[in-house]
């Protein structure tokens, strides 16, 4: 994985805090242009998330023959195991200490909806989210990958093609029918895609290094992030989409100034972790330093950064990595081949 491109998806990670810090503290009522900016512009984290998600699999796919059922377990086990904890946790909290998240809500359904990546609407009655709510990007990066997937059967030179088709006739025809759910209607599930289309470049041709394009070409997609406010559908994807997909090219174009900086590729190690485990943090944050204690809600904002670091951390070192290890060993060895051209 590229420094630059670790280094945006924490970045990400860490704007998409900031946005549920609006959200539990504030309940998105901004006071000042900052609060405003994180309350209205910071769910922008998940497109960024959903294009370099595209990029990184496309790169680290290519030249390479692989199966579809390994694929699929692979990525379950990178995906799936975190996930599951946090949404554990999170459905004790409900049932156990409810006031301590009081907008959530539990069902045994949507529980194992949840589990299963099968988008449902959630108990609380406040749209398609799972029991831990962050995990609806899951719902779109599980059916991302099973396309990928199935598009391994093929040569290399069609797969995108296959995958862009799949995703283009399930969001237009199929996400419609009763069969698979219209959660996947949302164009922002195009913005796979923009991150395929940057990886293939990226493969065959690579993108040069630079000392101003990188910047503007920042400055332009962060000018055209700004001024759209909490756009939704293919203004969202319009929006916000095609300008991260410019950010994650930009970051790629200042790898050689990035990429020695392994602070930024630690960040961008735990930022799955950070995604999944910061509304666990915020939520007793907000409940015990501030409702109960009464301190500021910046004081305690100050108090939870750092926590929802350190679980970070030992999240992607306990659960990320060693246990995900333990559960590739007992997949059978495979050996890979070169694709077919």
């Amino acid at each position: 994985m590229l420094i630059s491109v670790q280094a945006l998806r924490a970045l990400a990670a860490w704007v998409v805090v900031f946005h549920h810090f609006m959200q539990v503290f504030f309940s998105f009522d901004a006071g000042n242009w900052v609060e405003s900016l994180f309350s209205t512009r910071g769910q922008v984290g998940v497109d960024i998330f959903f294009v370099i998600s595209g990029f990184v699999i496309t790169v680290s796919t290519r030249g390479k023959r692989l199966s579809t059922p390994r694929f699929l377990l692979h990525r379950l086990i990178r995906v799936a195991p975190a996930y599951w904890l946090y949404t554990a946790l999170t459905a004790l909290v409900i049932v156990f200490a409810s006031d301590v998240m009081p907008e959530y809500a539990f069902s045994v359904t949507g529980f194992l909806k949840s589990l299963l990546f099968i988008p449902a609407e959630n108990p609380g009655g406040y749209g398609y989210y799972p029991i831990l709510p962050v995990g609806w990007t899951l719902n779109f990066e599980m059916l991302f990958y099973v396309v990928f997937a199935l598009s391994l059967t093929l040569s290399r030179r069609h797969r995108v093609w296959a995958v862009v088709i799949s995703i283009i006739a399930i969001n237009t025809l199929f996400a419609h029918q009763p069969f698979l759910s219209s959660f996947y209607t949302d164009p922002i599930i195009f913005e796979f895609l923009l991150g395929m289309g940057i990886g293939v470049i990226y493969g065959r041709h690579g993108i040069p290094e630079g000392r101003c394009w990188p910047w503007l070409a920042i400055a332009a997609s962060l000018g055209t992030i700004l001024m759209f406010n909490d756009p939704t559908g293919a203004a969202r994807f319009l929006g916000w989409g095609l300008p991260s997909a410019l950010l994650v090219i930009a970051v790629i174009g200042l790898e050689s100034r990035i990429g020695g900086q392994r602070f930024f590729k630690a960040m961008g190690d735990w930022s799955y972790s950070t995604y999944l485990i910061h509304v666990l943090v915020l939520w007793p944050g907000n409940y015990l330093l501030t409702q109960r204690l009464g301190l500021d809600p910046y004081l305690a904002l100050a108090l939870c950064v750092p926590l929802i670091a350190l679980l970070s951390w030992l999240s992607f070192e306990l659960v990320e990595k060693r246990l995900s290890r333990r559960l590739k060993r007992w997949l059978p060895e495979g050996r890979p081949r070169l694709a077919m051209a």
